[in-house]
């Protein structure tokens, strides 16, 4: 489940999920280049996975064809473990997904992972559109499960096999933000990661379900629980409180149902935000899994989680505008790996 070159915090690996922002005054390939740049800081750090997440008709957002970045950004790094966080497996035929997985393992192997939730990851117009063609719905979620798995198996049964994909056992995660898939992955003996970054309110909750309802399996004999969460580390608490402010923007758009790209950080937020959004960021911020300071606050808070929660992994999300501050980001929550 790790790579050789994986380092941990307190015995627990870190990972980055990567939404591939769009900058304002930038475009998706710059996107992308940013991408392959923080890779391959992450590879050199220590971190464990680097996941994309599959996200449609946003503009800030350019990882919607998930399995080729996973692919672009792995040909790019030589060890971390890439893959997606994850596939949103309505949008798609089962039977293409494997074959694209078996594709990325048979490309790079032992460092592919296939991360699988069950919402659109858009709009419902935009899901209608990606869907037109499919018979899939999100009610066929553990179906799709169930033939993914199959198509990796050594002796795929109903007469299609994915080529490539058959015999490669492409490890495969369940996602949510509910606890759906924590019942789900519970039931299947998979690994699961949750979204906290964005559903804390549901995250002890999921823990509790995911852990008492598991069931060993051929995939994993204990359960295994990797939580999202938000951290911007700067050299000081007010550059780092500077810089979040990207990130705060993002949050107050998506909730005005007015996605946007990226946006540079300011000064003032709340000169451009009404009191009642103001609230709202200060309630997210208080929240154990977002984290914005200085490395001795990061440290204080990621203990306080891990202490909390247990997790068994952390996977960080963290949207900075600009690249170089990013990857320093990153660089101070590597320096906090056990010796």
């Amino acid at each position: 489940m790790y790579h050789e070159n994986t380092k941990t915090y307190n015995n627990i690996p870190l990972s980055i999920l990567d939404l591939a922002p769009v900058l304002e005054g930038e475009e998706p390939q710059d996107s992308f280049n940013n991408s392959v740049k923080l890779a391959q800081a992450a590879d050199k750090f220590g971190f464990n996975r680097y996941w994309f997440a599959e996200h449609h008709n946003m503009r800030g957002i350019a990882s919607s064809a998930t399995s080729l970045l996973i692919g672009h950004v792995a040909q790019h790094t030589n060890s971390i473990r890439v893959g997606s966080g994850g596939v949103m497996l309505p949008n798609h035929a089962s039977l293409v997904i494997a074959e694209q997985f078996g594709t990325l393992e048979s490309l790079y192997p032992n460092r592919i992972d296939l991360g699988l939730g069950r919402a659109p990851g858009t709009d419902q117009r935009t899901a209608f559109a990606l869907r037109r063609t499919l018979n899939q719905h999100v009610e066929d979620f553990p179906q799709q499960v169930l033939e993914l798995e199959n198509y990796f198996s050594d002796e795929p049964r109903g007469g299609v096999e994915a080529v490539p994909g058959r015999g490669l056992h492409v490890p495969l995660w369940l996602l949510g933000s509910s606890d759906y898939s924590a019942r789900l992955a519970a039931e299947k003996g998979l690994p699961f990661s949750f979204a906290s970054h964005f559903a804390p309110q549901f995250m002890m909750e999921a823990i509790k379900i995911y852990r008492d309802n598991f069931k060993p399996s051929a995939a994993l004999e204990k359960p295994h629980i990797m939580l999202g969460i938000n951290i911007v580390a700067a050299d000081t608490q007010e550059e780092a409180d500077f810089i979040a402010t990207s990130q705060q923007q993002q949050v107050v758009h998506l909730r005005r149902n007015e996605p946007t790209k990226l946006q540079p950080p300011v000064k003032d937020l709340s000169s451009i935000i009404s009191k009642q959004e103001e609230l709202m960021l200060e309630g997210v911020s208080q929240s154990n899994t977002t984290i914005i300071g200085d490395k001795k606050v990061v440290k204080e808070k990621l203990d306080t989680l891990i202490e909390i929660t247990g997790a068994d992994e952390l996977i960080i999300n963290s949207q900075i505008y600009d690249i170089d501050s990013r990857i320093h980001s990153y660089k101070l929550i590597s320096e906090l790996f056990d010796d």
